[in-house]
């Protein structure tokens, strides 16, 4: 007798107890009609029914009946759902479950070995602009961030006072010249005179020393008007490389000032063709020194763009940087569109061989397990457990060198409800997998008992109670 059936016939015998106390026996027939409505028998709430049921038809099966009276060799009833798929399944990947799964296939094709990494952009040049001379500046005929060819004129600096300078050595040469066909004059007269002893032989090498004296003067007055001319040049600042200038950093009627203190002019880089400089790890240096030889190809896209540029690897440094074990490598790109900026950061893919026919499969198809890295290869409906060895992914694509041939049909989805030998069937993609034949159902639909405790629950009584209980309580 269960406690609750307990405390009920207790109840009643109180109230009764209670009522003869009272009023005698006057009143016991009316009291005992309504004791036995409260201690009569209770229906069995649901899960009750079901145990019951349970032991009954394990009671039968014993003696050789099933659990509607019929012997046990005459056909029985369908199981429920999830005692058929207990049975069938057996748990993850029974033999007798067939599992829904998404399927991909492995294939041979061309695989790039690359190395991808971050670089920046470096122009080949940069040339910080100062003068080599203090003046004013008196024009400045560039807009700032134009682009410049070599020999363009940048700056025009005040040349009044070389200008005069010039023309004062000038006519010093000048004089230095008149001086000197006097002087040859002389010469001329003295040896004709000193032939004839009219002059003495001192005279006439006094005229020849005075020529040769004045024909040196000539030569340093040469000289010192080119330096004036070359002087003069500095007061026009040109460009000395094709590219492109910055913000001017004076203005016309500033002073422009020599020396490595002073402020610069401006500066112009270099912008076709240009660098990109990065590093790789110094076990790839075999390989990136065939890759240059093979001209090596070389993608950059600067972040925030999708567009990329093709170069080749220019130069490898001479050194191998022993704090961080990787070496310098600059990558040489044309960049006529000026799509790669000096100082932007870019995504570099290094493409260091191709290997022509690489076993690929789908990377979702590759799992890991405590003896290695396996992919479940499926055969006339069935998955087996096949170990394989992985080389490098890319592109949603693993490269396999041991453990497939390339024609193999592999689970790329719902390797965890697999085993080996596992029943398999494609599912469409993005779809979930169907429910499969004597699979238990997670989340059954109640019975009608089931639904009818629900209910009486929700208002407080029992299932199959009477209606007098209610009153008497």
């Amino acid at each position: 007798m269960s406690p609750r059936t307990t405390l009920v016939i207790a109840g009643a015998a109180l109230l009764a107890a209670g009522l003869t106390y009272e009023y005698g026996g006057a009143y016991w027939p009316q009291v005992k009609p309504r004791i036995e409505a409260v201690t009569g028998p209770l229906p069995p709430l649901p899960w009750e029914a079901k145990a019951d049921g349970a032991k009954a038809a394990e009671g039968k099966a014993a003696e050789g009946k099933s659990a509607d009276g019929k012997p046990a060799g005459g056909q029985a009833q369908a199981p429920a759902p999830g005692a058929a798929g207990q049975a069938a399944g057996g748990g993850r990947g029974g033999a007798g479950r067939v599992v829904a799964v998404a399927l991909g296939k492995a294939e041979r094709k061309p695989m790039d070995v690359r190395f991808d990494t971050i670089g920046s952009v470096q122009p080949l040049s940069t040339v910080t602009v100062r003068t080599r001379v203090e003046s004013q500046i008196v024009d400045v005929p560039f807009d700032d961030g134009a682009m410049v060819k070599k020999g363009d004129v940048l700056f025009q600096l005040d040349s009044r006072g070389i200008e005069a300078q010039i023309r004062q050595a000038d006519a010093n040469l000048a004089r230095s010249r008149a001086l000197l066909e006097q002087a040859q004059r002389d010469v001329s007269r003295n040896e004709a005179l000193a032939a004839n002893e009219y002059a003495s032989r001192q005279k006439l090498d006094d005229s020849r020393t005075s020529v040769q004296t004045i024909s040196a003067q000539i030569k340093a007055d040469e000289a010192a008007l080119e330096n004036l001319k070359v002087l003069l040049t500095y007061y026009t600042i040109r460009a000395p490389i094709s590219g492109r200038v910055g913000v001017s950093g004076l203005k016309t009627g500033n002073i422009a000032k020599t020396g490595d203190t002073s402020t610069p002019l401006a500066v112009i880089n270099q912008m076709s063709p240009i660098y990109v400089s990065f590093s790789v790890p110094q076990r790839l240096l075999p390989d990136l020194k065939e890759a240059m030889k093979n001209g090596g190809k070389v993608l950059a896209t600067p972040q925030g763009m999708t567009q990329s540029a093709e170069g080749k690897i220019a130069v490898i440094d001479n050194a191998v940087d022993a704090t961080s074990g990787t070496v310098g490598v600059r990558a040489l790109f044309e960049n006529a569109d000026e799509m790669l900026w000096p100082g932007v950061l870019c995504n570099v893919r290094l493409v260091l061989r191709t290997d022509p026919d690489a076993v690929v499969v789908p990377r979702e198809a590759v799992q890991t397990s405590q003896t290695g890295t396996f992919v479940f290869a499926v055969t006339d409906g069935v998955a087996k457990v096949r170990p394989v060895s992985i080389d490098r992914s890319l592109d949603g694509k693993t490269v396999v060198t041991k453990g497939l041939k390339g024609d193999e049909t592999v689970v790329t989805d719902g390797q965890l409800l697999l085993t080996d030998g596992t029943k398999v069937e494609a599912r469409p993609d993005g779809r979930r997998p169907a429910a499969t034949a004597g699979a238990a159902d997670p989340n059954p639909a109640p019975s009608a008992p089931e639904k009818a405790a629900e209910q009486s629950n929700d208002k407080g009584t029992r299932p199959g109670a009477p209606a007098t209980a209610k009153g008497a309580s």
